[in-house]
């Protein structure tokens, strides 16, 4: 499966990769990429082919700074209408149509710093957008109307590095990991922490996802020193020991099914893309093998009934790989100019 570049700008990131994510626009899987070269790119996950990308763009008078650069996608709807939400080091959260591929409306302000992780998550029937930051909160917006909602969470003491949305026992929930080595679960409802905070990591928490084993929610979190804990997103309780996931350092997780079984995904400092079983909390075949820097974002999809992890790296490439088989689907998709630092997946009108 070859690359063939038919949206505009450069063929491929020309820096690291880092932060992906996956989702539909009007039936069409796309993965979209972010990069450390300041471009995020839309990827066509059928046709392997860039199918455009979010600019910034100058506004008269006020030249791009380089302080705009993408740190975090995520993928949501508004109205029926499929969206990206992003974060960026000029501490701005924005929206994107991503059939039309502009942004929409002025960037939503009010972190103090970077804002380093995305989620989209529902309340109480509207849409909205969880967004982490260097400034040690968490902050939620209405998709809809675009005005925050509350006063920001705290309760970190240093970055949030990561944020995912879910349920517990019907109520919405933000999961949250942060560099003080802690996970943090907050009603979304309420806008209270649930409970003390979940220790255990060394370093920085890196990364945290949620799926379910065996009935029961849990919260999966990779730590920088390459662990990975497991937790029980009711009783906040740690299950098993922490997995030795990566021995250089670790990244990001994310969490599948695969013929059954419940099975984590995680990327790290050593290149390597492993997939490990939740009940056997064993590795499962050989590492992923391909990217030539550190793998710094991952997310999973289905693509016609085929399941899929798609990896970005510092390698400044996007690699799409089947889950079943283990193998690397294609060639990477390059054209990113600096390390590709996330990624992401949705569906795409086509």
């Amino acid at each position: 499966m070859l690359f063939i570049n038919v949206g505009p700008g450069p063929v491929s990131h020309s820096d690291a990769v880092i932060s992906v994510t996956v989702g539909q626009v009007d039936g069409r899987s796309i993965a979209i990429s972010a990069g450390s070269d300041d471009t995020v790119r839309i990827w066509d996950l059928i046709t392997k082919r860039q199918i455009g990308g979010l600019t910034i763009e100058e506004k008269d008078g006020e030249p791009l700074t380089g302080y705009e650069r993408i740190l975090s996608v995520a993928v949501g709807q508004v109205d029926g209408r499929p969206v990206a939400v992003s974060g960026g080091w000029d501490s701005t959260v924005r929206t994107w149509d991503l059939t039309t591929r502009t942004q929409v409306g002025d960037p939503l302000t009010g972190h103090e710093r970077s804002v380093v992780s995305v989620a989209v998550g529902e309340v109480n029937g509207r849409q909205v957008i969880v967004s982490a930051s260097a400034d040690a909160t968490i902050r939620i917006w209405d998709l809809t109307t675009r005005k925050e909602i509350g006063d920001p969470l705290t309760g970190h003491s240093g970055t949030v590095a990561s944020v995912v949305v879910s349920e517990v026992n019907g109520r919405p929930v933000v999961v949250s990991g942060g560099h003080d080595g802690t996970v943090r679960i907050w009603d979304l409802t309420t806008r209270e922490q649930i409970g003390d905070p979940l220790t255990g990591h060394e370093s920085n928490v890196v990364s945290v996802a949620v799926g379910e084993v065996n009935g029961r929610q849990v919260v999966v979190s990779g730590g920088w020193k390459g662990t990975v804990r497991v937790w029980d997103l009711t009783t906040r309780k740690q299950i098993g020991d922490p997995l030795t996931a990566h021995e250089r350092g670790g990244g990001p997780v994310a969490f599948t099914q695969v013929n059954g079984r419940s099975v984590i995904v995680s990327g790290g400092v050593d290149r390597m893309v492993r997939v490990w079983d939740l009940i056997t909390r064993e590795q499962v075949g050989d590492p992923l093998t391909g990217h030539d820097r550190a793998v710094h974002a991952i997310a999973v999809t289905q693509v016609n009934s085929r399941l899929i992890v798609v990896s970005g790296g510092g390698d400044r490439t996007v690699r799409v790989w089947d889950l079943i088989t283990r193998e690397q689907v294609g060639d990477p998709l390059t054209g990113h100019e600096r390390g590709v630092v996330s990624v992401g997946a949705g569906e795409l009108k086509g």
